[in-house]
């Protein structure tokens, strides 16, 4: 006779492995269809179900492997001779085609063929497959997202000559014909202090530039090519003479171009791909845009890696949060399912509110990249405050947020043959790469003293609420709230006031987050993200008292808003 109780029947470790993660990801598709043009968004479709599948399978399967199977560096030859080369498990490589041959997503933003669309993509179609990648695989994605950065500060800065000799290459959509990226900037005495770098560039009589000097952190070492920040011979001291340079591997001979990579380094995580020491030896490198200005050049890459580093973060953080939820609806114990017990239900919803708050917020910086690169008035303003806040918030939230799921697989979630482990070590990198959190808090505050960034941002802000579709009351409640975090940012934005910059940026975040969730719930038609929005400006803007049970205001559900929000 059948058991009339299939929970009976359910293995006690309940395994996620093999689901598509984005076929399972209702919030993701609702939000795609708002952000979207429609006819993207319907041919984007098969490649987001396929990217799900793989990154809820294979791609995890591989990621698993490459992580204990780390990259080698071969310094010779059997027969002695010099031949640096860095060795890649093959579960590595299998990731680098998916990543390159299948999906093209270094060339998204910079050819109009790809994916089987005709004409430029836009960077939500980028960042939503890497969204869903990076759930199965983070290291990949530095590679990926240098790659990108470097081709677009070449197209941007480079002479037109070092762009037809080498835009070409980084174009291509063959992992095997194809050119990588990186930017070898960090040096031991000059770690976010760019005034410090030593690397010196000398001219040669031929008019070549050769560096020397020692760069401390170099990930994907071995790529073609390399932004690097170096100094010029007899220039001005401190920030004004450091200058950009374009290192290529390899020189035109064949040859290996006159720089080693010392070791490679044993990191926490990332540990797929290879991040080493390098020593340049006079190495020919080429002068990227003006002399002098290579920190204003080298800032947008930083900055477009920034973003990618945020999205990263939010994508971890979604895998973490669907993992948590999956085990507590599968697994029961004292007669329930884990998710109908009340303590379960809060816990979960302190996990959702941060991985929904970055979600909402990469969205919302896609749409203003997109808008910057237009041309649009005041986009890049809010492009520049946006980048810094998502970089800034969500990667420490990722940090918390993933040991904090971990807790509710158990004692398996400690095991490394689980997802587990290895975002919760991957997810402590995206507040240390391209900044640390301090010197990302700070550039918040340049934005705003730099480029007016602040107004634009409250403008953006206040215009998502006038077309929200929410209950006058919470959208008075963010409004008010928004104006307290901009008064305090532009406090914080005054001589003397940089020792506020992580609060004020923190404010600035959650406002602007809980503000985005609450316009995409009203025109998404989605209770839950209502709920979550509210649940953000309550328990992480509002001030609560700690011994006092705490609970959405009824004003905040009034019945003339919810008409619009469906469950």
């Amino acid at each position: 006779m059948p058991d009339p109780n299939p929970a009976s029947t359910r293995h006690p470790v309940p395994d996620r492995h093999g689901s598509n993660l984005y076929a399972g990801d209702l919030q993701m598709q609702q939000l795609l269809r708002l952000y979207l043009p429609e006819d993207v968004n319907a041919h984007l479709q098969p490649w987001l179900q396929r990217m799900g599948q793989l990154a809820g399978g294979r791609l995890d399967e591989l990621a698993g492997i490459a992580d204990k199977n780390p990259p080698v560096l071969s310094l010779r030859s059997r027969s002695g001779q010099d031949d640096q080369r860095i060795l890649k498990h093959p579960a590595y490589v299998e990731m680098e085609h998916i990543a390159w041959n299948e999906f093209a997503l270094s060339v998204i933003s910079h050819r109009d063929d790809v994916l089987g669309w005709q004409g430029k993509l836009p960077p939500l179609a980028k960042y939503a497959l890497t969204y869903l990648f990076v759930q199965a695989e983070f290291g990949l994605c530095c590679p990926l997202s240098m790659t990108d950065s470097l081709t677009r500060t070449l197209k941007k800065f480079g002479s037109p000559e070092l762009v037809q000799r080498y835009l070409p290459r980084l174009l291509q959509m063959d992992v095997d014909d194809m050119a990588q990226g990186a930017m070898f900037m960090t040096e031991q005495a000059a770690g976010s202090d760019i005034a410090n770098t030593e690397t010196l560039a000398e001219q040669a009589a031929d008019g070549s530039w050769r560096l020397h000097g020692d760069k401390w952190f170099c990930s994907n070492p071995d790529a073609e090519f390399a932004m690097v920040l170096a100094r010029m011979q007899g220039g001005a001291a401190g920030m004004k003479g450091v200058s950009l340079f374009l290192l290529p591997r390899d020189l035109p001979d064949g040859s290996h171009n006159h720089y080693r990579i010392i070791r490679l380094k044993d990191k926490l995580g990332t540990r797929s791909m290879a991040s080493g020491e390098i020593r340049l030896e006079g190495a020919i490198a080429h002068l990227v845009g003006e002399p002098g200005r290579g920190f204003v050049q080298m800032a947008d890459m930083v900055n477009n890696s920034r973003l990618s580093n945020g999205v990263r973060s939010a994508g971890m953080m979604r895998r973490a949060v669907a993992e948590a939820e999956f085990i507590a609806r599968e697994r029961h114990a004292f007669g329930k399912a884990l998710q109908d017990m009340p303590l379960m239900q809060r816990q979960l919803d302190k996990l959702r509110v941060p991985a929904e708050q970055a979600r909402s917020m990469v969205f919302q910086t896609a749409r203003a990249l997109q808008r910057s690169d237009g041309g649009e008035e005041g986009a890049y303003a809010l492009l520049r405050i946006l980048t810094p806040l998502i970089k800034f918030r969500a990667c420490r939230d990722a940090r918390k947020l993933t040991g904090d799921a971990m807790e509710v697989r158990g004692g398996c979630g400690y095991i490394e043959e689980w997802s587990d482990p290895r975002l919760v070590r991957d997810a402590h990198l995206g507040s240390i790469w391209e900044g640390t959190s301090n010197i990302v808090a700070l550039d918040v505050l340049r934005a705003i003293r730099r480029e007016g960034s602040l107004p634009v941002l409250q403008q953006h802000c206040v215009a998502l609420l006038d077309d929200a579709r929410i209950a006058p009351a919470f959208a008075a409640a963010l409004r008010t709230a928004f104006e307290r975090a901009a008064a305090l940012a532009a406090h914080a934005a005054e001589a003397g006031g940089d020792r506020l910059a992580r609060q004020a940026a923190s404010g600035l975040y959650h406002c602007a987050s809980a503000t985005a969730m609450a316009w995409e719930a009203g025109h998404t038609g989605s209770a839950e993200r209502l709920r979550l929005a509210q649940l953000a400006l309550l328990h992480r803007v509002l001030p609560r008292d700690p011994l006092q049970e705490d609970t959405i205001p009824a004003g905040w559900n009034a019945a003339s808003a919810a008409s619009t929000v469906q469950a």
